[in-house]
């Protein structure tokens, strides 16, 4: 597990990656480019990743180009309907339990989990089908 302070400096570093890589190659130097810090984070795990924010999940997109692995965005996509922040993370599916949730439906996508403990774990959180998105709520 990480957590990011910034994912505008991940992104530019990233971007950084991405220019080195570009100037090597106009330069016809065939040396690697180190990864960025994302990417050596994560290494060459296919494991999913959850990017959970308070932010608007557009904030965690900003990494997605550096993610190999199934890369799932989480945020609080709308205006402030909740006192707390605990009813703000419920309010727009970023609470412990919808990460959770979000994380067995991506290790089912990729056949690591049965999709019976999906469902499970659904019923276990009251995270049931057919509930409204939030942002249209």
């Amino acid at each position: 597990m990480f957590s990011v302070t910034s994912y505008s400096e991940l992104q530019r570093d990233g971007l950084r990656v991405e220019r080195a890589r570009l100037d090597g190659a106009l330069a016809g130097d065939k040396a690697p480019v180190a990864p960025s810090w994302a990417q050596a984070c994560l290494g060459s795990s296919m494991a999913p990743v959850i990017a959970a924010t308070d932010y608007v999940r557009a904030v965690p997109e900003l990494l997605r180009a550096q993610v190999q692995a199934r890369y799932v965005t989480l945020g609080t996509d709308g205006f402030g309907r909740s006192d707390t922040r605990a009813a703000l993370r419920r309010f727009f599916e970023v609470d412990r339990n919808h990460i959770v949730v979000q994380a067995l439906q991506a290790l089912v996508e990729s056949g690591v989990v049965p999709g019976a403990v999906l469902i499970e774990a659904g019923r276990k959180y009251g995270i049931l089908p057919g509930t409204a998105a939030p942002w249209t709520r």
